[in-house]
């Protein structure tokens, strides 16, 4: 496979890529489509499954969105698809907030939060300041925001307030902006293809959470943390990271790894979004809620898109500098 698809001229790597991503895609939706007509009791497990089956098609939904993403980022341009990333990045971050009570000194920060750190840090990307790209959050921004908090004048809960939004910034902006970011990497002897490497995140991150979905609604294994999450438990762990690590390994041929490096760069970037998708179910019950969106209807503005897009925020930046660090770019 490596070979394989080291052998493809590009055209022909992007093609080999469509009819693979999009025919798993089809071939996926049609299998959750069928299990979703089969008619389940009012018993909690028959409940528990139909919560499982609607966090996996959830899942499905956002892999279809975020493919599209980047074949139209693909086929318009590489500051189309900064543009489409950043729209991910404010309706994330709008989303993240809508739950967290704000107060009126909170609303400078949030200007600044939407209007000039989302900007700004996609603009670094736009113009490969790739140094003051990686430290400008957590960085000066850090800095920034609790300064213009406290010249608000407002000192009630100022550190829970603060902490909040930082945490928003971190994981909605920082977090996906390292997504595009690998467009700035510049490896030798790989010419222009660096949008494989955006491609190639995405689908091992996503190819991951599904299996972990699927391996969790068949082993019915015992949650590792049952306040937070009735669905993660080590066997699925396990077999979602590993499953999403193999398919690194068959795609190496259109990355700029050979398989062994695919395989442990997917393995870290695998375990970081998963870890990452736990962490913010962890953050969701301390708001009290059990998902992002409400029953039915959305209740923060993004139809609950912060649910299927948190795993990628974590494994970018962790993908991102593990990637860099280890071919010293």
């Amino acid at each position: 496979m490596y070979q394989f698809l080291k052998n493809l001229s590009t055209n022909q790597q992007i093609g080999a890529m469509f009819v693979l991503v999009f025919g798993l895609l089809l071939l996926t939706s049609i299998a959750v489509f069928l299990l979703s007509l089969r008619e389940l009791d009012d018993s909690p497990r028959a409940q528990r499954r139909r919560s499982d089956l609607n966090n996996l098609e959830g899942l499905l939904r956002t892999s279809w969105l975020i493919m599209l993403v980047f074949w139209v980022g693909w086929l318009a341009g590489a500051w189309v698809a900064l543009t489409l990333f950043g729209l991910v990045s404010f309706f994330a971050l709008r989303e993240f907030m809508t739950l967290s009570p704000t107060r009126r000194g909170d609303h400078r920060s949030l200007v600044l939060a939407f209007f000039v750190v989302l900007p700004t840090q996609y603009a670094l990307i736009d113009n490969h300041l790739i140094n003051l790209f990686t430290v400008f959050i957590p960085v000066y921004v850090f800095l920034a925001i609790p300064v213009v908090s406290a010249l608000a004048n407002d000192p009630l809960r100022f550190l829970e307030r603060n902490a909040k939004l930082q945490w928003g910034i971190m994981v909605c902006i920082y977090g996906m902006s390292h997504v595009p970011a690998l467009l700035l990497l510049n490896f030798p002897h790989y010419g222009r293809k660096n949008a494989f490497l955006v491609f190639f995140l995405v689908l091992v991150v996503q190819s991951s959470m599904i299996a972990q979905h699927l391996a969790s609604r068949r082993l019915q294994k015992a949650p590792a943390a049952p306040d937070i999450s009735q669905s993660f438990n080590w066997p699925s762990w396990w077999i979602g990271i590993t499953a999403g690590s193999l398919l690194g390994a068959l795609l190496a041929g259109i990355t700029p790894f050979v398989p062994g490096q695919a395989f442990a760069l997917s393995f870290i970037a695998c375990a970081a979004g998963s870890f990452g998708h736990l962490l913010m179910k962890a953050l969701k019950r301390d708001r009290g809620i059990p998902i992002w969106r409400g029953q039915g209807s959305a209740v923060t503005g993004a139809s609950g898109l912060l649910d299927r897009v948190d795993a990628l925020c974590f494994a970018a930046p962790v993908f991102f500098h593990s990637v860099r660090w280890y071919f010293g770019l």
